[in-house]
């Protein structure tokens, strides 16, 4: 199975030529929306069914059985970020052009020229910091656990309104789940979100197979330097 991240323009034509899934990050609906729209239009371009390119952001959920107590969660964890720690990951994901030697932390993201490198990330990174109007602590501390990714704070039921969103409305054909710490996190979800989806037939009870292709409903790639069982027959 090829997995594929990237979105930047050469990422997006690699996906759609080559990609069974893809791997991406975004932050609103509207924008994963455009991403799939995009991805499926390239992939049927390139001769390919559209249905077989399945499209899954990364989410990080903070569960709890109470909005309150997940943003409790999410709180405890993000105060344990030092800040040199937290600087240096802004400086990485964002090309390694963000000096923020001297900044007040609690001011605002000062500006820094693109790089070539990791050019989605550092738009993501910049629309996370001025969408919410993020001091620089608060965007460390948001994108701490998941790197850019979507995180959700909330109850079972708040989390999957967000992800049945997402999947009814063309953003994505399912999620690679990201918990912001472990094992808890990760039990946290199978715990309480997965049942919820089970509830509303939004996830399965039982595998269809026994691999993940299967299990993802991916069909097995014809071998194309392979000789066809009825041309050897021809041969003969």
């Amino acid at each position: 199975m090829i997995v594929q991240a990237g979105q930047s323009e050469d990422g997006r034509a690699l996906a759609a030529a080559t990609a069974e899934v893809i791997f991406t990050a975004h932050q609103r609906l509207d924008t994963a929306q455009e991403f799939y729209r995009d991805i499926k239009s390239r992939a049927a371009a390139n001769g390919r069914n559209p249905a077989h390119v399945l499209i899954m952001p990364g989410v990080s959920p903070f569960v709890g059985r109470t909005e309150a107590e997940a943003r409790e969660k999410y709180d405890r964890l993000t105060s344990l970020i030092l800040e040199e720690d937290g600087v240096a990951l802004l400086n990485g994901l964002t090309g390694g052009t963000l000096d923020l030697t001297g900044h007040d932390l609690d001011g605002p993201l000062p500006p820094a020229p693109p790089t070539e490198g990791m050019k989605s990330r550092q738009a993501l990174i910049r629309q996370i910091a001025d969408e919410n109007n993020f001091t620089i602590r608060q965007l460390y501390q948001w994108v701490a656990s998941a790197r850019g990714h979507y995180t959700i704070v909330g109850s079972a039921e708040q989390i999957a309104d967000q992800l049945q969103e997402w999947f009814e409305n063309d953003a994505a054909d399912g999620f690679n789940i990201l918990p912001p710490w472990l094992p808890t996190a990760l039990d946290d979800f199978v715990d309480l979100v997965i049942p919820e989806l089970q509830r509303r037939g939004l996830f399965r009870t039982s595998y269809e197979g026994t691999t993940l292709r299967q299990n993802l409903g991916l069909p097995f790639p014809v071998n194309r330097h392979a000789v066809e069982p009825t041309a050897i027959q021809a041969a003969e």
